[in-house]
C-alpha cells in the first residue's frame, strides 16, 4: 500500500530545504565507526539543515553489498539521532533515503525506509541502463507504490545516464512522485527536467544537485511556454554532496538565495563571485581534475581536517584522492577562507563526539 507524505513534510519539501548528503564514517579497519557516523548527523543538524539524505552516492552505495551489511545500520543510526534532534525542533526534518538497483531490491529498499521513517525515496536509476524508457517508467511507477519518490537525475560521469524530457514528463505524472533531484551537471539535461515538470502540470518541487552550479541554480528562474500559456518554475532548494562539508556556511548561502529570489533588487556581482567561489571549492573536492574519481575522498578529507573523520577511508580500498586532488583542497581552503566552518566545527566537536 502506498505511503503518502504527511501534509507538514510536504510543506517543509516544497518550500525549499537545505539537505546534504550524509557521508559513511569508517575505521582504519572499513567498519562503521558509530560514534563518528552519529557525530556527522549531530553536525548537519547544528549546522541549520532542514534535512538529510542517507543511504545516496556520497554514503557509497555499496553499503548494500550482502558481505558488507550497512545499508540498513547506517540508515537505523541516522534516523535514531534525527528522532532525537526533532525533540527539540518546531519542524521535522526532513528524512531522505536512497534506493537502488533492480526492482525486487528498490522495491525492498522502499519497504525499509518507510518503516525506519523516512519520508521519500531518492530513487537511482544506474543500476537499469539496459532498460528503455518505458521500463524505467514502470519501476518508478513500482516504488512509489510503496513510498513517496524523490527523482534522481544522476550524471553520467558517476554511473547515471542520459534520461529524455519524454521520460521526465511520463515520470512526473507518477502518482506519490514528490520532488526530483536534478544532478546532471548539465545544462542542457537540467533544462529537460525543468521542461518537462512544467509541461506535466504537476506540482513537483526540485531540487538542485548539480553541485557544479548550486547558487546559481537556486536563483535561477525557468520559464517554458505551455499550451500558449507561460508557465515558471524554480528550484526550491538543494540535495548536494557538497554539502555535507563546510555545511554551516552553506546554510547561510542557501538561505542568502531564498532571500534574493523574493528581492527586487536583483542580483550583486558579488553574489555571481560567491557563486564561482563555490563551483571552485566544488571542483577541488569533487576531484574534477581525475573525473571525479575522488568525488567521495575529498569530501572526507575535508572533513578529517576538521576532527569529524578519523580519516578519508572508502569501503573500497582503491577509492582514495586523486592526483593532486590534496593540493587543490589545500589551495581552496586558503583562497576561500569566508567558505569554510571550522570554527564552527572546533566549537562543538567534542559535544557531537560524545556518547
Amino acid at each position: 500500500m502506498s505511503r503518502t507524505m504527511d501534509p507538514k513534510i510536504s510543506e517543509i519539501l516544497t518550500r525549499g530545504a537545505a539537505i546534504p548528503a550524509h557521508p559513511l564514517a569508517l575505521t582504519a579497519a572499513r567498519r562503521l565507526d558509530e560514534r563518528r557516523q552519529r557525530a556527522l548527523t549531530r553536525y548537519y543538524v547544528a549546522a541549520g539543515v532542514d534535512g538529510i539524505a542517507v543511504g545516496v552516492h556520497t554514503t557509497q552505495f555499496s553499503i548494500r553489498d550482502p558481505h558488507i551489511g550497512l545499508f540498513e545500520p547506517v540508515l537505523s543510526l541516522a534516523a535514531e539521532e534525527m528522532n532525537r534532534a526533532d525533540l527539540l525542533r518546531i519542524d521535522p526534518l526532513l528524512r531522505i533515503g536512497g534506493i537502488c538497483g533492480d526492482t525486487n531490491q528498490a522495491v525492498r529498499e522502499a519497504g525499509l525506509l518507510a518503516d525506519l521513517g523516512y519520508h521519500s525515496g531518492l530513487l537511482s536509476l544506474a543500476a537499469l541502463k539496459d532498460r528503455d524508457e518505458a521500463a524505467l517508467v514502470n519501476h518508478c511507477r513500482s516504488v512509489a507504490q510503496i513510498i513517496p519518490v524523490t527523482g534522481f537525475y544522476l550524471q553520467p560521469s558517476v554511473g547515471g545516464q542520459v534520461l529524455s524530457s519524454t521520460f521526465w514528463r511520463k515520470f512526473a505524472e507518477i502518482d506519490n512522485v514528490v520532488a526530483i533531484k536534478i544532478a546532471p551537471f548539465n545544462r542542457y539535461q537540467t533544462l529537460d527536467v525543468m521542461r518537462a515538470v512544467c509541461e506535466s502540470g504537476r506540482n513537483i518541487t526540485i531540487y538542485t544537485g548539480n553541485d557544479d552550479n548550486i547558487l546559481m541554480d537556486l536563483v535561477t528562474p525557468y520559464s517554458f511556454l505551455v499550451q500558449g500559456k507561460r508557465q515558471q518554475l524554480r528550484m526550491k532548494g538543494g540535495l548536494l554532496g557538497h554539502w555535507s562539508v563546510w555545511t554551516h556556511t552553506a546554510v547561510h548561502l542557501f538561505h542568502e538565495c531564498q532571500e534574493l529570489v523574493h528581492s527586487t533588487d536583483g542580483i550583486h556581482h558579488n553574489f555571481l563571485q560567491k557563486s564561482v567561489e563555490v563551483t571552485d571549492t566544488n571542483a577541488a573536492f569533487f576531484d574534477v581534475a581525475n573525473g571525479f574519481a575522488g568525488c567521495i575522498a575529498g569530501l572526507h578529507e575535508v572533513l578529517r581536517r576538521q576532527g569529524l573523520l578519523e580519516g578519508i577511508w572508502c569501503l573500497d580500498p582503491n577509492e582514495t584522492l586523486g592526483k593532486g586532488q590534496k593540493e587543490e583542497i589545500d589551495r581552496v581552503y586558503e583562497a576561500y577562507p569566508h567558505l569554510n566552518d571550522d570554527s564552527f566545527v572546533q566549537q562543538h566537536l567534542d559535544k557531537w563526539l560524545a556518547p
